[in-house]
Parts: structure tokens; sequence; C-alpha cells
């Protein structure tokens, strides 16, 4: 059983479905908390986004993606890339949560559910060949060339 256990926890994908999981709940919990305090959509919106992208920053860069970056000004530089991109993909949550609740009627919590499914795909593309490579400068600087076969170390 624990043969089995840790060769899913190899998978990189089976890590980022389950963080991304947490990442949602994260995401979802705080949405919802900040609505049943009477926050408006949009600002409740943003604020329990801007809450899941740095849960996800942490655990992406520590337990889905095993980043080998050292230093805080390395960790900086991916770090911005990782704003960037959820940038992105946050303009698309807060429109298109927006669009699904306001114009076309949905439950805000169902709206807020459905688009969660688009922003996990575009997250762990950005994530997994934008940010988190293997031969990203960050990693050479701190680990050489050879950064990869460090890999079984941890």
């Amino acid at each position: 059983m624990k043969k089995w256990i840790r060769k899913l926890y190899e998978n990189d994908i089976l890590r980022y479905v389950f963080f991304g999981g947490c990442t949602t709940l994260v995401n979802l919990g705080c949405f919802y908390v900040l609505r049943k305090l009477g926050m408006e959509l949009v600002p409740a919106n943003v604020i329990s986004v801007i809450t899941a992208i740095l849960f996800a920053y942490v655990v992406n860069s520590r337990f889905v993606f095993r980043d080998q970056t050292k230093g805080w000004k390395n960790h900086l530089v991916k770090l911005g890339k990782f704003f960037g991109a959820r940038a992105s993909t946050m303009v698309i949550e807060v429109g298109g949560v927006w669009l699904l609740v306001e114009k076309m009627g949905l439950w805000d919590m169902a709206g807020k559910l459905v688009i969660q499914f688009v922003v996990l795909v575009l997250n762990y593309i950005f994530s997994k060949f934008l940010i988190f490579t293997k031969d990203s400068p960050e990693n050479e600087r701190t680990h050489g060339k050879n950064a990869d076969l460090r890999k079984g170390a941890d």
C-alpha cells in the first residue's frame, strides 16, 4: 500500500490535481465566507482569488513541481512569473464568474465552480511549461546545469 501511494505521489499531474483541489477549496471557502459577510460579488471574488494564488504558489513550488530554486531573489523571480500567469487566469475567472452570474443568472457558487475547471487546466499549463521548469534560469543559477540530477535527492 505504501509503495502504491508513493507511486501515485510521484505523478506531478496527480499532485497538481490534489493540491489544485486544495487551492480550489481555499478559493471557494474564502469566497463563501466573504459573501456571507455581505461583501459584493467582484471584491469577494478578487480577494478569494488572491488568497488562493498565494496558497497555490507555496504548494506548487514545494509539493507539486518540487522546485529547486534557492534564495529569496530567485524565488521572487519565480513568484513574479507565477503572479503574472495567475493574473491572466484571474481575469478569466473574475470575468467568467461575472458573466455566468450577472448576465446568465447562474447561482454565484455554481458559476464560481464552473470557472474553476477552466482555470485549473490553464494554471497547470502555465506552471508546468512556463514557471516551474527544470531548466529555468533561476534553477541553473542556484544548482548548475545538472540540477535535474538532484531529483532523487529530496
